[in-house]
C-alpha cells in the first residue's frame, strides 16, 4: 500500500503536534512554577492569584515586572510634583496606563498563554508592551522635572525591571520560532528523501519487464482404438498353406460328405 506525500507529512505533523502538546502539559507539574496567574481585586487592579502560571508563559515573564508597575503608578504622589503642565500630562498619563493594565492586557496575556509557542498570539502582546513602554517613558521623563528624587529613582527602577521582562519574553519568544522552524525543515527534509526513495522504487518497478502471460496446456487428444472383428463361431478354418517339397492338393483333408 502506498502513502502519498501529503498523508505522510500530516501523520508527522499530527504525532509532532501530539507529543509537543504532552510535553507542555507535563512540564509545569515537573518544574517549580513561579509567575502567579492575573486575578483582579475589588477595584479592578490585577493582583496575584492562589493559582500559580505555567513556567516559561508569557505570564511568568511579564507578570512580576507588570505587578510592579501598577504598585508604583498607584503609589505615586502626584500631589507632590511641580504645579505646571508637565504634572497634568503625566497625569493624564499615569491615569490612561492604570487603565491599559485592567482592561487591555489581561486579554492579551490570556491569549499568549493559551499558546505558549504560537508566535501569532504573541505578537500583539509585543506591540502593545512596546507602546505601553513608550507611555511610561513620558512619565519618567516628566518626574525628572517635577517629581521628587526618591519618585524617580522608584519609576527608573521599575521601568528597569520591566525592561528586562520584556527582553527575556522576546529571547524565549525567538527560541521557539527556532524551534518551530528547525521543526519544519526537518519536516521537508523528511519529505523530500521518502519522496526520492519512492521515485527510486517506482522506477526499479519499472524496469522489470512484466511476465508474459502463461498460455494454457492443451489436453493430447487421443486416437480412438481400433476393434478387431470377433471371427464367426462357423467359419471354416482357412487352408493350411503345404510345407516346402509337398505338392499343393495333398495334404489337405477333403470335405466329408454329409448322408443324406
Amino acid at each position: 500500500m502506498q502513502i502519498s506525500p501529503t498523508a505522510f507529512l500530516l501523520i508527522i505533523v499530527v504525532s509532532g503536534s501530539v507529543g509537543y502538546g504532552q510535553a507542555a502539559g507535563a512540564a509545569p507539574a515537573a518544574g517549580p512554577q513561579t509567575g502567579p496567574s492575573p486575578v483582579k481585586t475589588s477595584n479592578g487592579a490585577l493582583a496575584q492569584g492562589a493559582a500559580p502560571a505555567p513556567l516559561n508563559t508569557p505570564s511568568s515573564l511579564l507578570r512580576p515586572s507588570l505587578n510592579a508597575v501598577q504598585d508604583m503608578l498607584n503609589n505615586l504622589r502626584l500631589d507632590r510634583w511641580k504645579k505646571g503642565s508637565v504634572r497634568d500630562e503625566a497625569s493624564d498619563h499615569v491615569t490612561s496606563l492604570l487603565k491599559d493594565m485592567q482592561t487591555n492586557l489581561p486579554p492579551l496575556l490570556g491569549a499568549a498563554d493559551s499558546a505558549p509557542g504560537s508566535v501569532s498570539q504573541s505578537i500583539p502582546l509585543i506591540k502593545h508592551l512596546d507602546a505601553f513602554y513608550d507611555v511610561l517613558l513620558r512619565v519618567e521623563e516628566a518626574a525628572r522635572v517635577s517629581a521628587p528624587s526618591e519618585q524617580i529613582s522608584a519609576l527608573q527602577q521599575t521601568m528597569l525591571q520591566l525592561n528586562q521582562s520584556r527582553l527575556a519574553f522576546d529571547d524565549h519568544l525567538q527560541a521557539e520560532a527556532a524551534a518551530q522552524e528547525k521543526q519544519t525543515l526537518d519536516l521537508q527534509a523528511s519529505v523530500k528523501t521518502w519522496q526520492q526513495a519512492a521515485a527510486q522504487a517506482k522506477a526499479q518497478v519499472a524496469a522489470i519487464p512484466p511476465p508474459q502471460p502463461c498460455k494454457p496446456a492443451t489436453a493430447a487428444k487421443k486416437k480412438p482404438a481400433v476393434k478387431k472383428p470377433a471371427p464367426a463361431a462357423n467359419a471354416p478354418n482357412p487352408p493350411a498353406k503345404p510345407s516346402a517339397g509337398q505338392p499343393q492338393g495333398q495334404g489337405q483333408p477333403q470335405a466329408q460328405k454329409t448322408p443324406q
